[in-house]
């Protein structure tokens, strides 16, 4: 299995991104075969930063899990119920 196989399982999902020339939390907006549209996520502010187009042979590591994961959606979906 490639990794951007693995990668589509995580379309919509929070993650922490890391390619060739940068590394950031956002949301996963689309995984082609060919590229990466992702969302960052200023995690000071939690509003999206900028969305990014990443060559999916520059992708080096998705982190799906953990604490900072767990605690960015957790402010999300607090930001979402009081809205």
């Amino acid at each position: 299995m490639r990794l951007i196989d693995k990668v589509k399982v995580f379309e919509q999902q929070y993650v922490f991104l890391r390619w060739a020339t940068g590394a950031e939390y956002g949301k996963v907006k689309y995984v082609g075969d060919d590229y990466i549209e992702f969302d960052i996520l200023d995690v000071d502010s939690m509003e999206y930063r900028e969305t990014v187009i990443i060559n999916s042979q520059l992708l080096l590591e998705v982190i799906y899990g953990g604490s900072d994961i767990s605690r960015i959606v957790a402010e999300i979906s607090s930001m979402l119920s009081e809205g």
